[in-house]
């Protein structure tokens, strides 16, 4: 079973609208990136890019991985039962907690915080390594950063990683995180060089709100393809 195009275009999509969210999540670790670059005054200093693309790409590598590992348990639990009653019930799950994520992005409902918080179990364990990481002082510990940091407890992630489950397999589950970490790169990229007027920029009311709902009609528009 492969993924439609459509499917992958729709989660780079969500990782790009998601960028209101990653702004926030991920600003400040962004900007951690500047104290051990040597001559990085700003974080407009073209000498962070190698940085900024390793930490990026660490951070995309992890998605994938955990796409991979939720797209092998979707597909698992789909041969364990009927194909079709399986994949449907993980498609309206997916719907659900797309439309969860279109209100938390938009600033109207923040259910998925609980989420957030039960992830944090695993991620006390892992926010250490993380840390022996800074200052970073080289792309290499830039991008052990990040793949660490792709861990970080996030409602903008596990809701995808719920939509990975859907996939059919591990293969689809990791293409489908992989198109859904493209969609956040131009965001967190651009953090690296405007932080400042982005962070404004994403703050504003009409862009949440823009943002998340195209996110919940995309996660009604999973339920009724589900149901037809």
């Amino acid at each position: 079973m492969s993924l439609e195009p459509g499917t992958l275009l729709a989660a780079f999509v969500v990782g790009l609208l998601g960028g209101v969210h990653c702004v926030g999540m991920c600003g400040g670790i962004v900007g951690a990136l500047t104290l051990g670059v040597k001559g990085a005054q700003s974080e407009e200093s073209p000498r962070l890019a190698p940085f900024l693309l390793a930490y990026n790409s660490g951070r995309i590598i992890t998605y994938t991985l955990a796409g991979v590992l939720t797209g092998g348990v979707g597909g698992f639990a789909a041969h364990l039962t009927d194909m079709h009653h399986a994949q449907q019930v993980l498609q309206i799950l997916a719907g659900l907690f797309m439309i969860a994520l279109g209100l938390y992005l938009a600033g109207w409902w923040y259910g998925l915080t609980r989420l957030e918080r039960a992830g944090g179990v695993v991620w006390r364990r892992l926010e250490p390594l993380g840390r022996r990481m800074m200052p970073v002082r080289s792309p290499g510990q830039a991008l052990g950063l990040g793949l660490v940091w792709g861990w970080l407890p996030c409602g903008l992630v596990y809701s995808v990683l719920i939509w990975s489950l859907t996939a059919g397999g591990a293969l689809q589950g990791g293409a489908l995180m992989l198109a859904f970490g493209l969609g956040t790169l131009p965001n967190l990229l651009l953090m690296g060089v405007f932080a400042a007027r982005l962070a404004r920029f994403v703050r504003k009311p009409w862009v949440r709100g823009i943002a998340g709902g195209a996110v919940a009609a995309y996660g009604v528009y999973m339920l009724f393809v589900s149901w037809a």
